[in-house]
């Protein structure tokens, strides 16, 4: 592809838009109620819910500072959108949140994601009272720069920056949502506070309509009563990886060998057996079980009957104690343990443990969308533009369902949905907005188009 020669570039048509995907996707969200929860706000603001809207706006846009967000401001976005507002407005506002004003973005999330999952039934498909849903919590560390940031530290990540904590709602057929997140001190620990994460996560899914069981899941960070507890006090599972203390490292050895059964890994193999239907993989991955209370050094009514559940991987390199390079005398092998009080098969309960990792795409996708930067020196202000930023994740993730796309992600939506840019038409008191002739994905425009503008579906009962 070559460019032509003949190209004079000049900015001055008032009718172009370049985020024509912005109009669907916030008809979308209004239709799931956005902006009469955002009208609920008590910023000491004038037109609160309107600057609310263009952050997240600007975010679905591919907005990752403030600055970004004057990209609404161009062409003929004032025909298509009310309520637009400079970038310094937006940020002006973003700074007189307070920790109050941004419990209550929380509050917001939870009634638009209850909201569009009823406007969009797929987008937690398969958590009704048959199925189960999966609640991941974790916590990731965004680097900050300069020394203005309130509460930057360095945390376990031995960088300088502020600590968020989230947790994530997803089934084993609809990608993940976030429930709940918060922004913390830099040097936070990973645990701290995950008892109240958690509970709020679990009210945010039963509210977005999951009927059938939780399965809480999370890494070894919040191995201990809090999270457990929290999970048995509302009924749910919980897999938990378990650190390797000398209790679950007894646990491990007792484990008798016959009771390590193959599963399928990375270069398994399947052995059929002499029978249809017989057959063992043969694998370097095995898993087993085996009854185990965890936190015995608490008091006894917080001591927690569960399972052990252990996989244990062939250590494939050779050992520095080798010497040299010769055959293998004895196998050894790396042990992953969690503790869970789920019903699940140990095979199927060890997937699913694994699966937990879904997690760190939310947290990669909202790094590489508005979490690129936490954009103030206020720590409230940052505070909020995570809420803002979790808000514009569920719409996104819900635009991607609507338009047949659930498994995109949002810088892939952005390109194929959001960033289409468009020529607004004046016709019979009507704006017609012409789009890109040949468009790669103008089927999946349209559909989101269709839903978000038609009435809501009656519902039955």
């Amino acid at each position: 592809m070559k460019p032509s020669h003949k190209i004079r570039p000049v900015f001055d048509d008032p009718n172009v838009v370049s985020t024509a995907g912005l109009v669907p996707a916030l008809r979308l969200a209004e239709s799931a109620g956005l902006y009469e929860l955002l009208e609920g706000l008590s910023v000491p603001s004038a037109n609160a819910a309107a600057k609310t809207a263009a952050i997240l706006g600007g975010m679905l846009a591919g907005a990752d500072s403030i600055e970004d967000l004057d990209l609404l401001r161009h062409g003929g976005m004032s025909k298509l959108f009310t309520g637009l507002r400079a970038a310094t407005t937006l940020g002006t506002f973003l700074r007189s949140f307070t920790h109050g004003h941004v419990q209550q973005l929380g509050k917001v999330n939870t009634g638009l994601l209850a909201g569009l999952t009823t406007r969009v039934p797929g987008l937690l498909a398969g958590s009704d009272a048959e199925g189960i849903a999966f609640l991941d919590v974790d916590d990731t560390v965004r680097e900050v720069h300069g020394y203005a940031k309130q509460g930057a530290a360095f945390g376990y990540s031995k960088v300088r920056g502020l600590n968020i904590a989230l947790a994530t709602i997803s089934t084993p057929t609809a990608a993940p949502v976030i429930a709940q997140a918060r922004l913390r001190r830099g040097n936070t620990a990973s645990a701290a506070g995950c008892g109240r994460l958690l509970a709020q996560a679990i009210t945010t899914a039963r509210a977005a309509g999951v009927a059938g069981r939780v399965l809480a899941r999370a890494d070894s960070a919040y191995y201990g009563w809090a999270f457990v507890g929290t999970a048995i006090r509302h009924q749910a599972w919980f897999s938990v990886t378990a650190r390797m203390t000398p209790a679950v490292v007894k646990a491990i050895t007792s484990i008798k060998e016959g009771a390590w059964r193959a599963i399928e890994y990375p270069n398994a193999v399947w052995e059929p057996g002499e029978q249809p239907g017989d057959g063992h993989w043969v694998s370097d991955a095995e898993v087993a079980e085996i009854d185990f209370v965890a936190f015995t050094g608490r008091r006894k009514t917080e001591h927690v009957p569960c399972r052990l559940v252990v996989r244990r991987v062939k250590r494939l390199q050779p050992l520095a104690s080798d010497g040299t390079a010769q055959g293998e005398l004895f196998a050894t092998y790396r042990h992953h343990a969690f503790i869970t009080n789920s019903t699940l098969s140990v095979i199927e309960a060890d997937q699913r443990h694994r699966d937990h990792a879904l997690v760190e795409q939310v947290i990669a996708e909202l790094k590489d969308n508005a979490l690129a930067h936490l954009p103030s020196g206020k720590y409230a202000a940052n505070a909020a533009w995570v809420s803002c930023a979790v808000i514009a994740f569920n719409i996104a993730r819900a635009t991607a369902v609507t338009a047949d796309m659930r498994t995109a992600r949002w810088a892939t939506l952005r390109e194929k949905l959001i960033n289409i840019p468009a020529r607004i038409a004046n016709t019979s008191r009507r704006l017609d907005l012409h789009l890109p002739e040949h468009w790669p994905w103008a089927r999946s425009w349209m559909l989101l188009w269709s839903v978000a503008t038609s009435p809501p579906t009656a519902d039955p009962t």
